[in-house]
């Protein structure tokens, strides 16, 4: 007779049985194993109580002796499964015999956090920084209170609080919030999620919010998984990302969403982050003691008030120990974790925490000095600020700012970068700004980029810095560069414009007699100069190389000369403005 198992006690039961026993509340037309082999045994009430899985009876109430339980492993040997669960049902009673163990998980876990983790705002008053979206009248915080927040991409740097608005955005709309990283899910965790989110939708009617982390690391058939869920309005999405949206996520993905800036934090908001977290530790050490203690509030921080939106500064003195509590933590040091932080909330919590673990005696010179080596680079040799500095370096040299060109040179070389990339864009320079104005510049370029070659960091950066100064002190023409941009677009108007017989290559008897080349006159062979039709009738007196003079398509601006005067020229009036002017 086949048998089946009891999906609420987990014992065998006869197929034909199953419905009995499950009106008799599990009690009754169980199965069990003995040595002449299966038998049929009615449990009362009264007797299978011990018997029930463990959520029909509370563990209060099941205290059965050492000696019951040998006597009955003897007499009805268990399958593997049965063994499990008395043993489960032991580890049960031991965690419930122990409260206060139980109790002390979660602080504990708790505990354990990152300081950024553990003083995360709780609500969108205790939120730093980001007032042009935060703040009362903004865009978000209108489309929060007409309960339409949609889609948003959130791009901004590491710290400046994406992860942290989404939760309370999430929690201000009352929507189920889900949160997925790039980094650690894949793709069809994320599809497995929407359809959690359609199924809540279409049963509850509430809404879910799901945030994927670090969105830009899906590629771009990935995001298409996203459009049709937020196309039908089945989730609201709320990306966040470090780079570029224009750059890393798909157009159409980007025309579904709203893209929301958010800015490096600035000094006084981190500075408003450090005195509350301090308020806060200080508020715990409190509790912890048992003990009240006076905390001054730091005379050159921002009070953190209920009321965010009104908060009084005032000036740091250097001589009083802010926090009795941590007299390790003065102003200077404060002040070196901001400027080390570089606006990043993250970080600058990260350095607090440092900070608060070191010895209370520790020198202070020596604690901003441990300070500075923990920081690293936040230097992306493939993000938009690689691109952002060598842009930097090469307006910088255009304009002939030598000190300045210098200055992003050495940032880009003491972050990482490689020397051959900037050598590349340097060559690249020489040949666009400089150009016919000093034929010099782009063999030193090119000479250049072969000392990174053979030489290597560190001694390459002398190559690279004796570069960068000749290119900025160089004289500048984009006389070449302009006259093939013209050129480029004449030629984009027909590329099938005839070549004129006399341009014509003509390297057979057959090809002369069609004509080609006939009517060209050789210039090496005449004392005087000559004309030829040079280009095809279309484009013939086209000037695409203008002369060196010619300045007709420059503007003159003068507001933007008499700043250049004032700030580069001492005052004084450039040598080239003319009389009339």
């Amino acid at each position: 007779m086949t048998s089946v198992m009891c999906p609420i006690c987990s014992y065998s039961v006869l197929e034909r049985d199953i419905n009995k026993h499950l009106d008799s509340g599990c009690s009754e037309h169980k199965l069990v194993e003995s040595s002449g082999g299966e038998h049929l045994r009615s449990y009362t009430k009264d007797d299978s109580t011990s018997k029930l899985a463990p959520i029909f009876s509370h563990s209060r109430d099941i205290k059965p002796s050492s000696a019951f339980l040998s006597k009955t492993a003897e007499e009805f040997p268990l399958a593997p499964s049965k063994k499990r669960k008395i043993d489960l049902l032991s580890s049960s009673q031991a965690t419930s015999s122990n409260p206060k163990r139980s109790n002390g998980l979660a602080p504990a876990r708790k505990a354990s956090a990152p300081l950024a983790e553990r003083l995360r705002p709780q609500s969108l008053c205790q939120f730093v920084g980001q007032r042009h979206l935060t703040g009362p009248g903004s865009l978000l915080m209108n489309m929060l209170e007409s309960g339409s927040l949609g889609s948003i991409i959130f791009w901004g740097p590491p710290g400046s609080g994406k992860t942290t608005l989404s939760r309370l955005l999430a929690r201000g709309a009352d929507c189920i919030f889900k949160e997925l990283s790039a980094t650690s899910s894949g793709i069809n965790d994320v599809r497995t999620i929407f359809e959690e989110a359609k199924g809540s939708l279409a049963m509850t009617g509430r809404k879910s919010i799901i945030f994927l982390d670090e969105i830009h690391r899906f590629n771009k058939s990935q995001q298409d998984i996203f459009l049709p869920y937020i196309e039908k309005g089945q989730i609201q999405m709320i990306g966040a990302t470090t780079e570029n949206p224009s750059f890393k996520l798909t157009g159409a993905l980007i025309s579904r969403c709203r893209v929301f800036v958010l800015e490096r934090l600035t000094d006084e908001d981190v500075r408003d982050i450090i005195s509350g977290a301090m308020t806060r530790v200080s508020r715990t050490d409190e509790e912890t003691q048992g003990a009240p203690s006076v905390v001054k509030q730091p005379a050159g921080s921002r009070a953190l008030v209920h009321d965010c939106m009104n908060k009084a500064s005032r000036e740091p003195s250097s001589s009083e120990h802010l926090y009795p509590s941590y007299p390790q933590l003065t102003n200077r040091i404060i002040s070196s974790v901001i400027s080390l932080s570089a606006g990043d909330a993250r970080t600058a919590l990260s350095l607090l925490e440092l900070v608060l673990a070191s010895k209370k005696d520790t020198e202070e010179e020596e604690l901003r000095m441990s300070l500075r080596q923990s920081v690293s680079s936040s230097y992306d040799r493939t993000g938009e600020s690689h691109y952002d500095m060598i842009s930097a370096l090469h307006k910088c040299v255009r304009g002939g700012q030598g000190s300045a060109a210098m200055y992003w040179l050495a940032r880009m070389l003491t972050a990482g970068e490689d020397p051959m990339y900037i050598a590349r864009r340097m060559v690249v320079c020489a040949s666009e700004d400089i150009g016919l104005a000093d034929n010099h510049a782009l063999p030193l370029a090119m000479a250049t980029l072969h000392a990174c070659q053979h030489i290597g960091m560190p001694e390459c950066r002398i190559n690279l810095a004796h570069l960068v100064a000749y290119l900025s002190e160089a004289p500048k023409s984009t006389r070449a560069y302009e006259a093939y941009n013209r050129a480029e677009e004449a030629a984009k108007l027909d590329l099938t414009a005839p070549i004129p017989m006399a341009m014509r290559n003509a390297p057979t008897t057959l090809m002369k007699e069609l004509g080609y080349s006939k009517g060209y006159r050789y210039n090496p062979s005449y004392a005087h100069p000559v004309h030829n039709d040079y280009l095809p009738l279309s484009v013939r007196g086209n000037g695409f190389l203008k002369d060196a003079e010619d300045v007709s398509d420059k503007v003159w601006d003068e507001d933007t000369l008499l700043h250049w005067e004032k700030e580069c020229n001492g005052g004084h009036p450039w040598s080239g403005r003319p009389a009339s002017r």
